[in-house]
């Protein structure tokens, strides 16, 4: 009889070792494993302050000369550029804290703010070599065309998202972006910003295309697109004269073609390691716009060819990384969120090739910045605000199924659950059987939104503890107010004691 009761013992007691080391699995898998990695990407903004850096340097290294002339110190433009910096970091941090779910519900609204930003530029803006694209506010200064940019592709991610079956099966739900594309065009073409168009233009076709957007209409909307683009150039003068001196700078290198025949000058001296860090000649009043537009010449004539391949390597990697999240965010059922941070891998890749393209001779000049790196607060802030939207994208599908951040929709019941699982665990079980499991289902099927691997495979004993903790009652509302992670650990805490109390009384 001892011998039976202490056999019985034993298997109750291996019986709750087994069950206690699933469940201590399944929390280690779904909790402890996912917060050892950062919940940011490093990578990411390593490479972002990267550039920064290398743009703070070749700025105050370009704009010294000219900087002395006009302001009679040579670090002016340099310490306003730090400004710059400090305020695109901090609006960086502001935004990472806005949750995903702000920008599906506000994109609508920031398209009336673009379009609004861009009617005030017309009405009140400020003209600076014949080009009215300035809003000045005191002592800050805005152009209004780069949260434009930013403004207008949210709203096309949201679009693609409520109308994804339109804009793939029929001509009506493909034209209706376009719409707003050519009213936006049409105000920028106003200041004139050619340059702009031509990137939201690019980018938003490249959306499409990576949305599923019929083949014929794509190619259709590109054809288009290069006639208009043309038909813009024709009829401008001074466009037709940026082209013409494109095709043959050396023809007039003192007129039409000084700048790109200064600038070329500047990649030729740069050879493979450059003349040295503040050795350029052409900053020295040679070449226009050395710290805005023309960055890169000087950048290649101090640090060569190994300087240049190594700013495109990052903007490459930035870019790919772009790609990727986005394509992480597709798989995990986040159309918007994919769609977003595809249009800022594109976004960044085609300014990044127009921008060097005008200055290294293979493209007509722009006057569009290098992302990150050329002089200019409202690109400079605009930009680092894309790239935390990159950031907060990745954040959320990092914490997907872990807590229940960034949904919103069902964060209120996930934290009415922990409370209740939080204040089981100081009530004593009841030992009544039930056959309804709801309340650890939902549980259940709110862990089950990640689609990590680890967590598939210990899916076997989720259901196995599932099965078992259905047996407990129900426990009262809490008031209490703790944290998502500690009342996560609570729950699991009251599910191993529930579990262990039972096997132990039968």
């Amino acid at each position: 009889m001892a011998n039976a009761s202490h056999a019985n013992s034993a298997q109750k007691t291996q019986s709750t070792s087994s069950t206690d080391t699933k469940l201590s699995a399944l929390f280690a898998a779904r909790h402890d494993e996912k917060n050892l990695q950062s919940p940011y990407d490093i990578g990411l903004i390593i490479v972002a302050l990267a550039l920064m850096t290398i743009g703070i340097i070749i700025v105050t290294s370009a704009s010294m000369p000219v900087a002395e002339r006009i302001h009679d110190n040579p670090f002016y433009f340099a310490i306003r550029h730090g400004i710059y910096i400090v305020g695109a970091i901090i609006a960086a941090m502001v935004v990472l804290e806005l949750p995903m779910q702000f920008w599906r519900t506000a994109n609508p609204y920031l398209l009336l703010a673009a379009i609004g930003l861009l009617v005030a530029v017309l009405l009140i803006g400020r003209t600076v070599n014949g080009s009215t694209r300035w809003l000045a506010l005191g002592p800050i200064t805005i152009q209004a065309a780069e949260p434009a940019k930013l403004f207008f592709f949210t709203y096309l991610a949201g679009y693609l998202v409520r109308r994804y079956e339109e804009v793939t099966e029929n001509l009506k739900g493909f034209i209706k972006p376009l719409v707003v594309f050519f009213a936006l065009a049409m105000l920028l073409l106003l200041q004139p910003d050619l340059g702009t168009v031509v990137v939201m233009f690019a980018t938003t076709i490249g959306l499409l295309f990576l949305a599923g957007a019929r083949l014929w209409q794509f190619f259709a909307l590109v054809f288009a697109g290069v006639l208009a683009v043309v038909a813009l150039i024709v009829f401008e003068e001074y466009r037709m004269k940026r082209v013409t001196s494109f095709l043959d700078p050396w023809a007039d290198p003192f007129g039409a073609g000084y700048q790109l025949t200064q600038s070329l000058m500047a990649y030729g001296r740069g050879n493979w390691f450059g003349q040295g860090l503040g050795n350029s000649l052409q900053k020295l009043e040679f070449l226009p716009e050395a710290h805005t537009d023309f960055v890169m010449a000087i950048l290649a004539e101090e640090l060569g060819f190994v300087g240049v391949l190594a700013v495109l390597g990052l903007i490459l990697w930035m870019v790919v990384r772009a790609l990727q999240i986005g394509n992480k965010a597709l798989l995990k059922s986040r159309p918007f969120e994919g769609y977003l941070a595809y249009s800022v891998g594109i976004w960044f890749s085609f300014q990044t090739a127009v921008n060097i393209g005008a200055s290294a001779g293979i493209l007509p000049t722009k006057g569009l910045t290098l992302p990150l790196v050329s002089y200019g607060g409202s690109s400079l802030i605009v930009m680092s605000v894309a790239v935390a939207l990159l950031l907060r994208i990745d954040f959320e599908l990092r914490v997907d199924g872990v807590q229940a951040l960034g949904r919103g929709d069902n964060k209120k019941t996930s934290k009415a659950k922990a409370k209740s699982s939080a204040k089981s665990a100081a009530t004593p079980p009841v030992k009544t059987k039930h056959t309804n499991a709801e309340p650890f289902a939902d549980a259940d099927a709110d862990y089950n939104q990640a689609a990590d691997a680890k967590v598939l495979d210990v899916k076997g004993a989720d259901q196995e503890a599932s099965a078992a903790t259905s047996k407990g009652a129900g426990a009262k509302k809490s008031s209490n107010s703790i944290s998502p992670e500690d009342e996560g650990k609570a729950g699991i805490k009251a599910i191993l004691a529930r579990v262990s109390k039972e096997a132990t009384s039968e």
